[in-house]
């Protein structure tokens, strides 16, 4: 079938069919990955279509599956691995049409998965609710897209990582079958599609748990020493009764990427970003004092509201603007074991000195709050990054490699085999974002 009778199979759903256009829907940040910069560059999708509800939705996989066009699923793009980039041309299905906040109860949200991530706050905040946790890219990515490519982010000191139960209360998936169904999922079913680069199914709506909205105050605080500033944020995430949303420390020279905060980032000082509760600053003042640092940066969170977020200097955006600097610059994503005198970030800051330059960002995990790495990596071969990231593993690192496409190469390290089961019964022509998961390709072909 042309692509001319499945677009006349659409009816009136939107399609876009220029080239630039299609081309600029059919990527992300991939290009952070030197390796995956060079493998995905030429992959670009043939249309792209923008249903604007779930019956439309159902239109355009009933005209993919007749066609045996693939479809790679898009939400705005902001993910770092190829997870929205097409392998095999075909479809790009752009949900941000459907963008609605449908109902908000205490601690509970359902909304489409085209919703910016800042939209849905705007609405639950007006009843003392919040999203309990997101990405660097807040104000621009999708809930969608969260979803089936992130893994955690702001907030997830407190609230841990979206595939720990809770995170993600129900879906509804749109499936890739001769006939399309609406698959209703709930509880720990939800993580059959959850983190799953929307390989198996289309999800069109999502309820979500929500946590107390507080006012939150901006704060940096810089150290001489980048351990003293690593143990002021264990010592502050293991504060329980300082109410906190991030604390990320920042090694130099990285502060020194941060162009618009350059007047409270003194050189040659290490950082810590932070949010806290305003009700916390005074407490949070006091463990600054004991650590002996110094509060360079602090915003009300009326300010804060203006201007650029502090969160988007940590995350995956303290690499956007590391690379602003100096393109060469490369990324890994770790997970230290848990250990509160930090004892092997220690030992790589002394190994790898300014080659891998400390980023930490701490999380919530089994109860223990633990420093995860986005490392900014000086870049010169393949090999010599293999090296680096083999070093960490020999000595109990787990990183979660940002530079492959592949589901199960990335943080899995293994075919997650309820995913794949539910891939077969949804999408049996394995239609949807082909070439992503390891597991269906070894298996079906």
């Amino acid at each position: 079938m042309s692509l001319q009778t499945f677009t006349s199979a659409l009816g009136d759903i939107e399609t876009i069919r220029d080239a630039a256009q299609v081309a600029k829907l059919s990527k992300d940040y991939y290009y952070f990955s030197p390796i995956l910069k060079a493998q995905l560059d030429d992959k670009v999708a043939d249309i792209a279509v923008r249903p604007a509800s779930e019956a439309e939705v159902m239109q355009v996989a009933k005209a993919c599956v007749a066609a045996k066009l693939p479809l790679t699923v898009r939400g705005a793009g902001t993910g770092n691995y190829g997870q929205c980039i097409p392998l095999a041309g075909g479809v790009i299905l752009d949900l941000s049409k459907l963008n609605q906040v449908k109902w908000v109860k205490p601690g509970l949200a359902c909304v489409e998965p085209g919703a910016k991530l800042a939209a849905i706050d705007k609405v639950t905040r007006a009843s003392g609710w919040e999203i309990r946790m997101y990405p660097s890219t807040y104000r621009t990515a999708t809930i969608g897209g969260f979803i089936g490519g992130g893994s955690g982010g702001i907030g997830s000191i407190t609230y841990g990582q979206l595939r720990d139960r809770g995170n993600l209360q129900a879906v509804r998936v749109v499936t890739m079958e001769d006939e399309p169904r609406v698959i209703a999922l709930r509880g720990d079913a939800v993580q059959q599609v959850n983190h799953a680069y929307g390989t198996n199914g289309i999800i069109t709506e999502l309820e979500i748990p929500l946590g107390p909205a507080y006012p939150w105050a901006e704060v940096i605080v810089g150290f001489d020493d980048f351990m003293t500033a690593a143990r002021f944020g264990q010592t502050l995430c293991d504060s329980d009764a300082i109410i906190k949303k991030l604390v990320s420390i920042h090694a130099w020279p990285i502060p020194s990427y941060f162009a618009a905060l350059q007047g409270a980032l003194p050189a040659g000082q290490h950082a810590a970003l932070l949010m806290v509760a305003e009700s916390c600053l005074e407490p949070l003042g006091e463990l600054v004092a004991e650590f002996g640092g110094q509060i360079t940066y602090q915003k009300s969170a009326a300010e804060a509201k203006k201007g650029t977020l502090l969160a988007e200097f940590t995350w995956n955006h303290t690499t956007l603007h590391a690379r602003n600097v100096d393109p060469n610059l490369t990324y890994l994503q770790t997970l230290f074991p848990y250990d509160p005198d930090l004892k092997l970030i220690e030992h790589m800051q002394h190994h790898f000195d300014d080659e891998v330059m400390l980023h930490l960002e701490f999380l919530r995990m089994q109860g223990k709050n633990i420093p995860a790495a986005l490392q900014l990596v000086r870049y010169t071969t393949e090999a010599r990054l293999h090296e680096i990231i083999r070093y960490h593993e020999e000595k109990g690192a787990f990183i979660a490699n940002p530079h492959t496409y592949i589901l199960e190469d990335g943080g899995r390290k293994s075919i997650d085999e309820a995913q794949l089961a539910f891939k077969q019964k949804v999408d049996p022509y394995g239609l949807l974002n082909p070439g992503k998961m390891r597991g269906w390709t070894e298996r079906y072909g």
